[in-house]
């Protein structure tokens, strides 16, 4: 059974489930091709369970290693695998390309097949991140990931969507373009295209600083990090509501993870070196984009906000050294891929119903949605930190880490908690407490079979990573050990 490509099927079974929707595609046959979506993207999760259930938790280096020869002249290879840094985030994307499918059941009307198979590609493509290990391949599909979400903001957006998905695709694709040359660099440098290879290569502190540089640019507009997160709340704001949930779930991940892949294991030196600068930026999304979630009065804009801050904290566990923070940090990423996709749902049942995201619109909604607005409070107090919650673990993990590494930034980190439970509170009191404040809401009717089940799913894994993390932390030990162990040594010649 471990003889079985899992991670070759994981990205090419939502591909083609994705190209058969597509070729399938009339808006005369929407309902077939929800019910074909639905299937494709089911199917397409099984095969990453295997990953979980047949995982070694005490093994070092890849499992479920592919390789085979792509161009053979320049060294390049078809080369995949995973470890305790990836494996959670390919069943993640799977899972969440579910709840996606099942959120536009009824809300998408006009080019079903189109907005299903993009949704569909987008993961497998998201998955081909996770798992390659050679760069160029990782190239290729972290690049790829922009054009079916391009797609999706430009033609299923709101009113501004040709101007946000411009502004999404610019900034990401030219962020991506500094790695590209690191990455041609790195093969002059060893002739070879293996990302563990460049693990191994003897760099100066020059070029690793130069190829630090080079990778940052990617990985944090990808996050996205201050200060270049100005393009997330315009994208979140314009993008459907299942554009919204797969970007914050998943795509913000992407970036992330190419620091603990690329940045930290291939010039520590420079990582080291210049962990104040990261920190320091870090600490600056968790407070002051924290203080401007507060005063938003666009619930999506407000959500937006705290994911930039949220993402704040991974960053900032990654550059602390220690095994606690960056365990938290990973925590931290599965974690809020379950919270902020929950939370661009419950927008958008919200939206689907009164047409408006303004806070200022809404009031009073438990009295005429009180199922919804039981999800709404449970996702909104994850978001803040509740212990029990999947937002504790990981933002705890993370604070107990920073107070290791300097009790001054774990004080810092900390505040976080405050400013999450302001605008998280903020926001659940005016939307869903008090009276019924207009004829908008009055008229708003409870959740359908459908929705209740897109959100108890989420419910039940924000809780459940909650209660008990043990799954995921045990599975990464190993490999943040292994890639601190890694970090701690210097590459100078």
């Amino acid at each position: 059974m471990n003889n079985l490509p899992y991670l070759s099927l994981s990205i090419w079974m939502p591909i083609l489930a994705g190209l058969i929707v597509l070729a399938t595609g009339r808006d005369s046959r929407a309902g077939m091709v929800r019910v074909m979506a639905l299937i494709g993207s089911i199917v397409s999760l099984l095969p990453t369970l295997p990953l979980i259930s047949h995982f070694d938790n005490a093994a070092h280096g890849m499992q479920f290693v592919e390789k085979s020869p792509w161009i053979e002249r320049f060294n390049i290879f078809y080369s995949l695998g995973i470890d305790g840094l990836s494996l959670w985030f390919v069943p993640l994307t799977a899972f969440i390309t579910i709840i996606v499918v099942i959120s536009a059941w009824e809300v998408i009307q006009e080019r079903v097949a189109q907005y299903m198979g993009a949704f569909l590609i987008l993961s497998g493509l998201m998955i081909g991140v996770f798992t390659a290990t050679d760069g160029l391949l990782f190239y290729f599909f972290f690049e790829a990931t922009l054009i079916p979400m391009y797609i999706i903001i430009g033609v299923w957006g709101g009113a501004n969507r040709i101007y946000a998905s411009f502004k999404f695709f610019l900034y990401t694709f030219f962020g991506s373009l500094l790695t590209l040359v690191a990455i041609i660099y790195l093969y002059n440098k060893t002739g070879s295209f293996s990302v563990l290879d460049w693990h191994a290569a003897k760099l100066t502190m020059n070029e690793q600083i130069a190829i630090f540089f080079a990778f940052f640019m990617a990985f944090a507009v990808k996050v996205p990090m201050f200060p270049v997160h100005t393009w997330l709340p315009d994208v979140h704001v314009e993008a459907p509501t299942g554009g919204s949930a797969v970007l914050a779930a998943i795509m913000l991940k992407l970036g992330a993870y190419g620091f603990l892949r690329f940045s930290l294991p291939i010039v520590p030196d420079a990582s080291r070196e210049l962990a104040w600068f990261v920190i320091g930026l870090s600490l600056i999304a968790v407070v002051y984009i924290g203080l401007v979630a507060l005063v938003q009065k666009d619930m999506k804009k407000l959500v937006a906000y705290s994911s930039i801050a949220h993402m704040g904290f991974v960053t900032l566990g990654f550059f602390m050294f220690n095994d606690m923070s960056v365990q938290g940090g990973i925590v931290q990423m599965i974690s809020h891929g379950f919270i902020s996709g929950a939370m661009f749902l419950c927008i958008g049942v919200l939206y689907d119903r009164a047409h408006s995201r303004n806070i200022a619109d809404y009031g009073g909604v438990v009295n005429k949605m009180p199922k919804f607005a039981a999800f709404f409070i449970l996702f909104s107090m994850a978001n803040c930190g509740l212990p029990a919650t999947s937002g504790f673990v990981g933002e705890f993990m993370v604070i107990l880490g920073a107070v290791q590494f300097n009790f001054v930034t774990g004080i810092v980190a900390a505040s976080a908690l405050i400013w999450g439970a302001a605008y998280s509170l903020w926001m659940a009191k005016r939307v869903i407490f008090g009276k019924v404040t207009n004829h908008h809401v009055a008229e708003l009717t409870d959740i359908n079979g459908r929705e209740f089940l897109m959100l108890g799913i989420l419910a039940i894994a924000v809780l459940v990573m909650g209660l008990y993390p043990a799954p995921f932390t045990d599975t990464m030990q190993t490999s943040v050990a292994d890639l601190l162990k890694h970090v701690a040594q210097t590459k100078l010649p």
